[in-house]
């Protein structure tokens, strides 16, 4: 097992804090040793005699650390490492009312970046139970929409939600969470803005379109028609259409 590091002192043009150097310091010392889950760090005062730094700057290091949810303490083991849930740690910072609307852009513009990308995965994961599950879904939505142009946003969220859910991955899957603020931002960007005009001899698509292609298509039809369907994102987001 390797030692800890030498002891940390800030260069004067070193814009890090001491807890920020510290903390990284313990992160190289899961890494160097390569640590798995449930393994025991070592206490605090030997990070602390090792590192010259006060247990001050260790507990509150360990502090973030536990925050990210990548070591636990234990009893009778002190802190032990963990399996960090990324998608958790991402979601507990994304309240609207704490991101400006230019990460809130961003984000959906990952989302339609996901939407577009994912069609194989889905059509390859697809089961018959969802697909009924996203075809109850649109007829649903279509009860309850007046105008096609004006998205029911409840209806929004399920029927790309369970597009997340049937591509089978984890990760995407967890990330419905972190894209309800989203919809909602896109909801109501769109409320307030002008409504999206189609080009002539164009054609609105929805998201019964886009069920039928899932059933009938093939994984290129499907992106090229999800595409359509994120055409009016596309262009108030880039300014071009498809």
């Amino acid at each position: 097992m390797k030692h800890l590091n030498e002891k940390i002192t800030l260069a004067e043009n070193d814009s890090s804090s001491l807890v920020d150097r510290v903390e990284q310091s313990i992160i190289d010392y899961i890494k160097d040793n390569a640590l798995k889950v449930g393994d025991a760090l070592p206490k605090e005062i030997e990070f602390a005699e090792s590192l010259g730094v006060s247990r001050t700057a260790i507990r509150e290091a360990m502090l973030r650390l536990r925050t990210l949810g990548l070591v636990e303490s234990r009893k009778h083991r002190g802190m032990v490492i963990m399996e960090p849930d990324l998608v958790h740690n991402f979601e507990k910072m994304l309240d609207p009312a704490l991101v400006d609307i230019k990460k809130l852009s961003n984000l959906f513009e990952l989302r339609m970046m996901l939407e577009v990308g994912m069609a194989d995965f889905v059509f390859a994961r697809k089961t018959s139970r969802q697909l009924k599950e996203l075809e109850d879904i649109v007829i649903n939505s279509e009860e309850q929409r007046c105008d096609s142009l004006n998205f029911y946003l409840e209806a929004e969220k399920q029927f790309h939600g369970k597009l997340y859910e049937m591509a089978g991955n984890d990760i995407l899957k967890k990330f419905q969470d972190i894209f309800m603020p989203i919809f909602q931002y896109v909801h109501d960007m769109n409320r307030y803005q002008a409504a999206y005009i189609l080009p002539e001899g164009g054609k609105y698509i929805s998201h019964r379109d886009l069920f039928e292609e899932l059933k009938h298509g093939t994984p290129s039809s499907f992106r090229e028609l999800m595409r359509e369907h994120l055409n009016p994102h596309y262009i108030k987001v880039l300014g071009i259409s498809c």
